[in-house]
């Protein structure tokens, strides 16, 4: 069978290479990146050119699509492949409201009565900075579409909040995506990322994990897409897990269906394991980045059946096992990431990460040119993901293998998973 990739990220080369592994497969992907040859065949289509996609879809005869980024299912691809008759990993544009508004993603929590942070949504900058300057800090403040994770700005100081907004709802940094925001009560514990497989009905859990966002050590410096990440967390193991299950993905899935929304793909709850227990910081529709490298690296079974399965309304016929030993990525940065990311730097290096026992370099922002050399083509660029069979070793083996890279600029944390235990 046939599987094409729509998006070109760590997150999809990820995704490909584990579909590689199943039966039978064959992987295509968009556009890709310089390191997705090894794994898949790469179309010249755009991941955000709808049309395109589902003209090559159809042209290469696939049988499934499996959509990585959240643009593709909020404009509506899922929606297009399955009117085309093709099988289709990912949810539908009405599904992915989840993601692409904040202010639905919490109507949603609010009527199925899912913990989350308290909440106010605002459609005019002048409420919105009223709201600001007397509101209890720290504060959250969302821009309320999709932004690449740039849409969101924890202020511990008034001055920050209100400087969110202006440029959210005043400058339009984000055009779009911030003309509406929404601001939240900061919430106080432990973050953990849960992604679930779902057709509606059946939901297949997935390892649990954990983000680190801030860009430097001790979760210090500004939000990013992700510097690196873990997996498994204590947070969402044994009975922990079944919490957010039944008072999280259950909830959240009924509420949906009540409304006439079928959701199938990947439900992705990002937590803050609270005092009170475990509340919702965002909804993502699609693999979480870079969570999903760790997590299908511990991950064992056939993920491209049991990804048409879900397109097919049947994933309880389908499984998928976890790696007992943990697994760490470590994101490598361009220079100026994450305001100003520098390109085209040359990558050395790679072949020698590659070989360190148990490690998997994924590309995110990478380039090959003609002449087979590797260049930095975005922020984050490459997830140095490592198994070990502690913490310890994974972590070890990732950060061996990060330091036999080489780029001009290159910057990364050191403390991923440092606080990890087992």
């Amino acid at each position: 069978m046939k599987v094409l990739v729509v998006g070109n990220g760590g997150r999809e080369h990820a995704i490909a290479w584990k579909l590689g592994q199943s039966q039978g497969a064959e992987v295509l992907i968009t556009k890709g990146n310089g390191g997705t040859d090894a794994v898949a065949r790469a179309l010249p289509v755009s991941p955000t050119d709808i049309d395109a996609v589902v003209a090559a879809a159809q042209s290469e005869h696939v049988g499934l699509v499996a959509v990585g980024p959240e643009a593709p299912l909020a404009a509506g691809l899922a929606d297009r492949l399955i009117a085309a008759g093709i099988p289709v990993f990912g949810v539908s544009a009405a599904a992915a409201r989840l993601e692409s508004s904040k202010a639905f993603a919490h109507e949603i929590l609010e009527a199925a009565g899912v913990p989350a942070a308290r909440w106010h949504v605002f459609d005019h900058a002048d409420d919105a900075l009223r709201y600001v300057v007397t509101c209890p800090l720290p504060v959250v403040v969302k821009a309320d579409g999709l932004a690449a994770g740039k849409g969101v700005v924890v202020a511990l100081q008034r001055e920050e909040a209100v400087e969110a907004v202006k440029a959210f709802m005043v400058d339009g940094t984000l055009g779009h995506a911030g003309r509406r925001v929404v601001v939240e009560d900061f919430l106080v514990g432990e973050e953990a990322s849960f992604m679930v497989m779902t057709d509606g009905e059946h939901v297949l859990p997935l390892a649990g994990a954990r983000d680190h966002k801030r860009v430097f050590d001790d979760d210090l410096g500004p939000n990013t897409g992700g510097m690196g990440a873990y997996s498994p967390t204590p947070l969402l193991e044994g009975e922990a897990r079944e919490r957010v299950l039944a008072g999280v993905i259950r909830p959240t899935l009924d509420q949906l269906a009540r409304r006439g929304i079928t959701y199938r793909g990947i439900l992705y709850a990002g937590l803050m394991i609270t005092a009170e227990g475990p509340k919702v910081l965002e909804f993502n529709c699609r693999f979480g980045d870079p969570e999903t490298q760790p997590v299908l690296s511990r991950t064992r079974g056939d993920l491209a059946e049991a990804m048409l399965a879900c397109s097919e309304g049947r994933l309880d016929k389908a499984r998928l096992d976890i790696e007992r030993h943990p697994a760490v990525c470590v994101v490598l940065a361009s220079a100026g990431y994450p305001e100003q990311p520098r390109t085209g730097d040359v990558i050395e290096g790679l072949v020698e990460a590659g070989a360190v026992p148990g490690v998997q370099v994924f590309h995110a922002g990478t380039r090959r040119l003609p002449d087979g050399t590797v260049v930095t083509a975005g922020g984050r660029v490459l997830g140095v993901t490592a198994i070990g069979k502690s913490f310890r070793e994974a972590r070890e083996r990732a950060y061996e293998a990060a330091g036999r890279i080489r780029f001009a600029g290159m910057q990364y944390r050191t403390d991923i998973g440092k606080t990890a235990r087992g």
